[in-house]
């Protein structure tokens, strides 16, 4: 059974930082992405970064610089480091891991196969 456990969430005020974790177990495959995705209500979840079982990052534009993805693969451990931190980043933050992917590109939404329960972020102003 795979399992992804979020933690880390939590409350700030604009320009602190928060450090994300996710730990997971039960993957069988070895190359993968994982990503780390938010929704925010009213809003569609949205992709905020993604590591692949290279360590190749990409994040979403309102995140560059500010956030960085990375991972303990010896640990089964993803995180994502997020500085500077403003009210719009206020959200249900989920990592997720893929089905088997190498190659080119990364995995597209329906590519997602297993998702954590989600960590709370809220950033006051």
């Amino acid at each position: 059974q795979v399992t992804l456990v979020e933690s880390g969430g939590g409350s700030v005020q604009a320009g602190g930082s928060l450090r994300l974790t996710c730990a997971v177990s039960g993957i069988t495959y070895v190359d993968y992405c994982m990503a780390w995705f938010r929704q925010a209500p009213g809003h569609e979840r949205e992709r905020v970064a993604v590591i692949d079982s290279d360590g190749t990052t990409a994040y979403e534009d309102s995140v560059q610089g500010r956030f960085t993805i990375s991972k303990n693969s010896a640990q089964n451990t993803l995180y994502l480091q997020m500085n500077s931190l403003t009210p719009e980043d206020t959200a249900l933050y989920y990592c997720a891991a893929s089905i088997p992917w190498w190659g080119v590109g990364y995995p597209g939404l329906d590519d997602w196969k297993h998702w954590g329960q989600g960590t709370q972020v809220i950033v006051s102003s």
